[in-house]
């Protein structure tokens, strides 16, 4: 079982898989890039890793002062290896240049859970836990100064909560230190086209406090 598991199994879904591979959280918390790429690769921390075509680690600028973070892949990103590359990808992409970014240059863009979900379902409390300390790393070493959750999955993970999308957003959070800013996936909106208003104010919300921040406030790595 994994050293840094937290809660207990609530149904049979939540089971890890027979036989899976698990580091330690010590060892993941002292990887660089080019392991913790190759750790995420291969792992088979739960049932996911069954299903999936391939791992989405993550794109974009590895110092990056901006981080999206999303629920988990979807098809065509487990086909890929890419996040947010399907139809909702293109709206995040028009989302971070309506506010002067793109996510070759300013920005890094994760998910939660690094495998796809069958069916696209929500990833479960177990699978979340599971890939919380890679997702716990990527932010160590990316050392972003703003942290943006992208749906309500996202948001409750980083936030260690189980409050609604609706009261999350428009209040400024905290994840380890880092100012967090909480908005509606893009899929959500390619669903609710009227709530394009409030994630508007929501990108204006995270400019304007990513322009309030010092220009060193950044983590450093252990």
């Amino acid at each position: 079982m994994p050293l840094w598991r937290t809660k207990p199994t609530s149904s049979t879904e939540d089971v890890p898989v027979e036989n899976s591979t698990v580091l330690p959280l010590l060892e993941i918390k002292q990887m660089d890039w080019g392991q913790l790429k190759s750790e995420v690769k291969t792992c088979t921390a739960c049932p996911l890793s069954q299903t999936r075509t391939q791992t989405v680690f993550g794109v974009g600028n590895e110092q990056a002062d901006w981080l999206y973070v999303g629920e988990g892949p979807g098809a065509k990103e487990d086909a890929m290896g890419e996040p947010f590359v399907g139809p909702a990808g293109k709206l995040l992409d028009n989302m971070l240049v309506a506010i002067g970014l793109k996510r070759e240059h300013q920005v890094y863009i994760t998910n939660i859970v690094k495998c796809r979900p069958p069916n696209n379902r929500n990833p479960n409390n177990n699978e979340a836990q599971q890939c919380e300390p890679y997702l716990a790393r990527q932010i160590t070493l990316i050392k972003p100064k703003l942290i943006i959750a992208l749906g309500k999955v996202a948001a409750q993970n980083l936030l260690n909560t189980d409050d609604n999308i609706a009261s999350l957003r428009g209040t400024l959070h905290e994840y380890s230190g880092i100012p967090l800013i909480v908005t509606y996936h893009p899929a959500y909106l390619l669903r609710a086209q009227l709530e394009k208003a409030k994630v508007w104010e929501d990108l204006c919300f995270a400019k304007q406090t990513m322009q309030s921040l010092p220009a060193n406030n950044h983590l450093s790595i252990p």
